[in-house]
């Protein structure tokens, strides 16, 4: 991840507008930030997915730097956060799921799971430049929601934030990325019993786990990002050589990453109907919870 030199390369290397996506940058502490604001269901629909995709090109190509008043800065960090109050993300697009398995297109299905491992690549790798990557979560992390928090160098997490992986409740797994990463942070047996379980955790919980590098008190998730940041201002190069250093020893590569999304669409493929079914109603409950608040899982113990 070395720095790049080509500050000739300008700001329409970036999309100009982007539907599910608000990126802004604070010239202060060289913070780019990128919000999700997917429409609909808040998770990881197609558009979501290419709108990520498309910046994130032109972040690497740009080695790190991004459009501000005309020009190309450079940025030290990167945050992903959310524009939706209470939720991160809810994970893969289940409707297109159900849709899909029933027409037995595994094309498809794998087009989209392959959409999901190249941001996902693309961020645990730091898009190939020196960029410090934080995952900023002030609400639930599910599903893919889980894997792309986690994918970040640093996870920066509100008290009242749940994260977890509720495939296995429909029979499924989590296939983009979630093993890969869990099980170098806190071992394989660990990130199956989490896998399997379906459970939902804290953030609290998850902090005690080292899965958590900062928790916030709920509304204070900018603030403590802010204040790790000055914390860690004068040792910002030693920082940034340790995450290097950590990212060496524990190289998930892209080929593991398709590898797993291969069996994630087979192990898709061979769901049955009444595994379909509570997959219908679990992509249901989730987009009432933008209107009710209820979690899909609370629903569907219900």
């Amino acid at each position: 991840m070395n720095a790049r030199a080509d500050f000739h390369l300008t700001p329409s290397l970036f999309p100009e507008t982007s539907e599910q996506i608000e990126n802004r940058f604070d010239p202060e502490f060289a913070v780019a930030w990128t919000y999700m604001k997917p429409s609909g269901t808040p998770c990881f629909n197609t558009g979501l997915l290419k709108d990520l995709r498309a910046h994130d090109q032109a972040l690497e190509a740009a080695g790190g730097c991004v459009p501000f008043q005309g020009a190309l800065r450079r940025a030290r960090y990167h945050v992903l956060a959310s524009k939706i109050k209470g939720i991160y993300n809810l994970g893969g697009d289940l409707m297109l799921f159900v849709e899909l398995i029933k027409a037995r297109d595994r094309e498809a299905l794998f087009r989209y799971a392959k959409l999901c491992i190249d941001d996902i690549s693309a961020r645990i790798n730091n898009y190939n430049s020196p960029l410090l990557t934080v995952s900023l979560v002030e609400g639930d992390a599910l599903g893919g929601g889980f894997e792309t928090a986690l994918s970040s160098n640093v996870v920066i997490a509100e008290r009242s934030a749940r994260m977890g992986l509720p495939e296995i409740l429909f029979n499924l797994f989590p296939g983009m990325g979630a093993y890969s990463l869990l099980a170098r942070r806190i071992g394989a047996r660990r990130a199956e019993e989490m896998i399997l379980s379906g459970r939902l955790y804290g953030a609290a919980e998850l902090a005690e786990m080292g899965l958590v590098d900062v928790l916030a008190e709920d509304g204070c998730g900018e603030q403590a990002l802010y204040a790790y940041i000055r914390r860690n201002h004068k040792k910002f190069n030693g920082l940034q050589a340790v995450f290097q250093a950590r990212h060496e020893y524990s190289r998930v590569s892209y080929q593991e990453l398709i590898n797993i999304t291969n069996i994630w669409v087979d192990a898709a493929l061979r769901l049955e109907d009444r595994d379909l079914k509570v997959m219908t109603r679990f992509a249901r409950a989730q987009l009432r919870r933008l209107s009710t608040g209820t979690s899909a899982e609370a629903e569907l113990v219900a």
